[in-house]
């Protein structure tokens, strides 16, 4: 099934500078995207308007109703054109991880991973931060499913980066996303450390059956874990293909004339 169809989706924060100059993208159910670029690309920029972080200038950002609407009738919405209450059901479903990690840092671990429910909750009870047994049951399950139960009730200042951010992917499972989108995940981690964040991401994408998005510094990284790559210059889709058919010279074509070179 296809989960997101990107049509001609333009970005621009005036006449003379265009972010996205018509993108256009299918990504499947159960995809794992990795999206490689200089910076300034557009990688950051095209995640942030699939969930309208920011706002498209124009075209169509379309997903199957019945992803995040009971009453699915196999029709497309357009992002694009959702009100607000439109596009707080899509966020339940639309996951974000960020490069900084979001997390509150003063708050416990297990106080974090609750905030990513509250999408389904009423105002009252998010503004008590009022959680049910059941959904603390969920947190800690989630916790446990990202190698981090046993730090459920510390601060989460006390968690080093790497541990951070899993707790950031255990907050966006409260939502029980049908797509996430990371971008650059994990820029700020080393070799390591790297690899262990999207170890685990991977494994509970194919586990769930969860479409992600995913914006990566390490060309070799992004080889190693999207299973299909996306190469983005100037605002626009330069290259397209499965991982096992990108050449050196693709790579080569994304990073041309711009003095950057992709990090190994």
């Amino acid at each position: 099934m296809t989960i997101l169809e990107v049509k001609d989706l333009r970005k621009s924060y005036g006449p003379f500078s265009p972010v996205l100059r018509g993108v256009n993208l299918t990504v499947e159910q159960g995809e794992f995207l990795g999206i490689i670029g200089m910076s300034g690309a557009g990688k950051s920029t095209l995640l942030r308007c699939i969930n309208r972080l920011i706002e498209p200038t124009s075209g169509e950002i379309l997903i199957p109703r019945s992803v995040f609407m009971s009453d699915a009738d196999g029709a497309k919405i357009d992002v694009c054109r959702l009100g607000l209450g439109g596009l707080r059901l899509l966020r339940r479903r639309v996951g974000m991880i960020f490069q900084q990690f979001n997390i509150v840092k003063r708050l416990s671990v297990i106080e974090n991973v609750l905030a990513g429910g509250l999408g389904y909750q009423p105002t009252w009870r998010s503004c008590l931060k009022f959680f049910s047994q059941t959904e603390r049951r969920h947190a800690l399950l989630n916790l446990k499913r990202v190698g981090l139960l046993d730090h459920a009730y510390k601060r989460a200042d006390e968690l080093s980066g790497g541990e951070q951010q899993r707790v950031a992917i255990a907050r966006v499972l409260m939502q029980s996303p049908a797509i996430i989108l990371a971008d650059e995940p994990v820029s700020n981690l080393d070799p390591k450390l790297s690899r262990v964040v999207l170890d685990i991401l991977k494994k509970i994408c194919l586990e769930d059956g969860i479409t992600a998005l995913v914006s990566l510094h390490s060309l070799d990284l992004t080889r190693q874990y999207a299973g299909r790559i996306l190469g983005l210059r100037e605002g626009r889709i330069y290259f397209d293909a499965p991982t096992l058919a990108w050449s050196e010279d693709m790579v080569e074509r994304i990073y041309e004339g711009s003095g950057a070179q992709p990090e190994r």
